[in-house]
Parts: C-alpha cells; sequence; structure tokens
C-alpha cells in the first residue's frame, strides 16, 4: 500500500477537569475554553478557526504550516490538558493504515511504539473494530520501521480518534496547564512585588479560571523605579495567558507610608506594611469588583508570614485573602517561576526586604501591632489605593520556557 499525503490540519484539544462538572456547567466551561482558544490563536497570528464538537475541541487550521504555532497556543491556554497535531482523514481501514504507514516513514531512527484507537458513533459506520485496526496498524508500522511494539511505555504513540464522518491521526501529543479556563471564576487582585512567588501565586488562581487584576504596591524610597520595572517584567509574561482579558498591573503610591513606617514601627512593622497592602488590595477589589486578593506568601517562609501572624495581617480585610503557594517549598516555586517564565524578570532584591526590622515579630498579636501603628494608616492607605495609575504592558510569551504539561506543575 502506497502511504498518503499527509498534512496535519487539526489540533486536537483535551480537557480534564472541565468533564467532571454538570451538564450546564460544563457547557459554559467548554464555551468559554473556545473562547479564550480563538482569542490565543488571534494573538498568536495564527489563522485557524475553532470548533466546540464533542468533548474535544477542535482548532482547523487554514494554514497547516501553522501547525505548530497553533499547538503552542493551545498548551498555554488554561483548561488545556493536552493538545495533538494531527491529520484529518476518513474514518475507514484502509485509509487510516495507509496514513499510519505514512506517519511511520516520518521517523529518523527505530523507536517503540504504540497505535491506541478509539470510536465514536454508529458501530455500523467504520469497517473495523478498535482493537482490530491496532493490531493491523501496529503491524503496518512495524514493517515500515523495523520498530517494536511496547504498549506499556512507548517512545511514540500513534493515536486514531474516529469518529462517523472523519478521523483523527496523531503523533504527538503536548502538555498544557490543565485546570479551568480562565474567566470561569470572575476576578482578583493579586498583589505583586515582582518577586520569585508573587507572580507564580497570579499564575496558580489564573490556571483556576480566575482572572487577576495585578496591584503593584510603590514602596518608594525602599523600591525605585527598578522594582517596579521588574514586577511589570512578570505581569507581561503572565498577560500573554490571557490574551482576551483586562490584566494591566495597578501601581499604588505608598512611598510616603513605608517610610514613616520604617521610622516609627519597630518589630510588627512588617505586619504592619502587609496590612498596608491587603487594605490596598481590598480597596481596589471592591473598585473593580473583585471577590478575593492573592498574594505570594508561603507558611513560614518569612517572619511574616507565620501562621499567628497570618491571623493578624488578615484581620485588615473584610475579602478572602488567597495564598495559592500556602504549603509549596521555595525551590518547588522557584523551579515552577522558571517553567512559566516569569524567574528571570524576579531576580533583583525585594523592596520590602530592606524595611524589614532586625528582630522581626514572628507571634504577634493584634492588639499590639494595631498600637504600634501610626494614626490613620489603614485608611491613608485606602486613599493611596484610589491614586493608582494603570500601567500599559505589551504581552511577552517566552519560546524558551519548558512545556506546561500538568505532571509538571
Amino acid at each position: 500500500m502506497e502511504p498518503v499525503a499527509l498534512e496535519r490540519d487539526t489540533v486536537v484539544v483535551s480537557y480534564g477537569e472541565i468533564g467532571t462538572k454538570s451538564s450546564k456547567v460544563r457547557g459554559r466551561m467548554e464555551r468559554t475554553l473556545v473562547s479564550n482558544l480563538a482569542a490565543m490563536l488571534d494573538a498568536r497570528g495564527v489563522d485557524a478557526e475553532v470548533e466546540r464538537r464533542w468533548s474535544r475541541p477542535l482548532i482547523h487550521l487554514r494554514n497547516p504550516e501553522q501547525v505548530e504555532a497553533a499547538t503552542d497556543a493551545a498548551t498555554d491556554t488554561f483548561g488545556v490538558v493536552t493538545a495533538r497535531p494531527a491529520v484529518t482523514c476518513a474514518p475507514d481501514r484502509e485509509t487510516l493504515v495507509g496514513v499510519l504507514e505514512s506517519l511511520a516513514g516520518e521517523q529518523t531512527e527505530e523507536r517503540s511504539f504504540a497505535v491506541r484507537v478509539s470510536r465514536a458513533g454508529a458501530k455500523s459506520a467504520h469497517d473495523f473494530g478498535s482493537r482490530e485496526l491496532e493490531r493491523v496498524g501496529g503491524a503496518a508500522v512495524e514493517e515500515r520501521t523495523g520498530a517494536s511494539v511496547d504498549l506499556d511505555d512507548p517512545d511514540v504513540t500513534y493515536r486514531i480518534e474516529a469518529r462517523e464522518d472523519e478521523a483523527f491521526v496523531s503523533t504527538n501529543e503536548r502538555g498544557g496547564p490543565g485546570g479551568l479556563p480562565l474567566g470561569t471564576q470572575g476576578k482578583a487582585v493579586a498583589l505583586v512585588s515582582g518577586g520569585i512567588d508573587s507572580p507564580v501565586a497570579a499564575w496558580e488562581v489564573m490556571k483556576r479560571g480566575c482572572v487577576v487584576v495585578p496591584v503593584y504596591v510603590d514602596l518608594g524610597e525602599f523600591g525605585g523605579p527598578d522594582h517596579e520595572a521588574r514586577a511589570v517584567s512578570t505581569m507581561r509574561r503572565l498577560a500573554a495567558f490571557a490574551p482576551e482579558f483586562d490584566v494591566r498591573p495597578r501601581v499604588v503610591p505608598a512611598g510616603g507610608l513605608v517610610a514613616e513606617l520604617a521610622a516609627e514601627v519597630g518589630a510588627t512593622r512588617m505586619l504592619s506594611l502587609r496590612r498596608t497592602m491587603l487594605r490596598i488590595g481590598e480597596t481596589v477589589a471592591k473598585e473593580l469588583g473583585a471577590h478575593a486578593v492573592v498574594t505570594g506568601e508561603s507558611l513560614g517562609q518569612k517572619s511574616s508570614q507565620t501562621g499567628p501572624n497570618f491571623a493578624v495581617t488578615d484581620a485588615v480585610t473584610t475579602v478572602p485573602v488567597y495564598r495559592p503557594l500556602l504549603t509549596r517549598d521555595k525551590s518547588d516555586i522557584v523551579a515552577q517561576a522558571r517553567r512559566i517564565g516569569t524567574y528571570d524578570d524576579s531576580t533583583l532584591p525585594v523592596g520590602c526586604e530592606r524595611v524589614a526590622p532586625s528582630r522581626p515579630e514572628t507571634n504577634a498579636a493584634l492588639a499590639d501591632v494595631e498600637a504600634a501603628e501610626p494614626e490613620a494608616l489603614l485608611s491613608r492607605a485606602e486613599d493611596a489605593a484610589r491614586e493608582a495609575r494603570v500601567v500599559e504592558v505589551e504581552p511577552r510569551r517566552d519560546p524558551e520556557r519548558p512545556e506546561l504539561g500538568p505532571e509538571s506543575l
């Protein structure tokens, strides 16, 4: 049988957790995922159409030469678990075996393989059974390549999804971030310092479907333009994951408040600074209709991040405080920052470290913290939040970062 000409003209997208929802919620999330995929493709300049069919969004390429760019876009979209560049063909045995032979001919070295077949629709729609086609197709691949079958851990997996009117055949599957489609879980303010932790925390809640509004608190002489530039730069990376949403950072002028804290407050200074930031975040959240404030704090990582101190800082807010990194080790956070592309922009010293006292309080009482704070600190923090300026950011993707498969996150 002569190999047929190949053209990978479709990317088959799969999701995970969305499929566990009720039919009404699943339908809503699928529609959002399709919309987000279309926006991501458009932002990358990929000429394609996204179709919602079965439980598999399909990316139909008008220019098959853009298949890799389309796959990249899909695997950067929250909610996507895998994306497979595929050949579209007729769903009959002869055609499918021919496609398998041609795909096998692309292999430049002898590698172990498996053939996996799934079918949907009436049994009468296909002139083969799934297991039958796996055997026949496997024999064709083996004859073509000389490679051995390995059903447990193959180097290459030939996947066939056969529907009643067409089939999709692929050899490459790439992982996406998983989670839920962005925009399905409302909006939250993310406090970003430009350090390693806060962009990762923002990315984590985005992965769970929550749009973030980044807020950078300008520390004045304890921060400076370099720190703001770093924070904005990390947000450019995150904006590349959300082309259809407004994730422009807000910069809040708080240098005077920070200088006053540094001059007047002793051991509980960092707690008052955190309380100031949380009140700023809450104020912005209420103005923008956000339901929570996100921080990059991790339990026990710093003196202000002990369990008792969290109770003191959280007392200043009436909205939930999300800490997606609460139980994560620093090494894991650093590794994830590298994977999502924010690490290189997060390596300057964090300005608030210069504010820290020599002997910070780790087991504070709320009354003591409040008594040590300057007069009207929190209302002044609210005033500062209302003076926030919006910074325009141009999304910047990191083409060198590793794949975002769920197993890596």
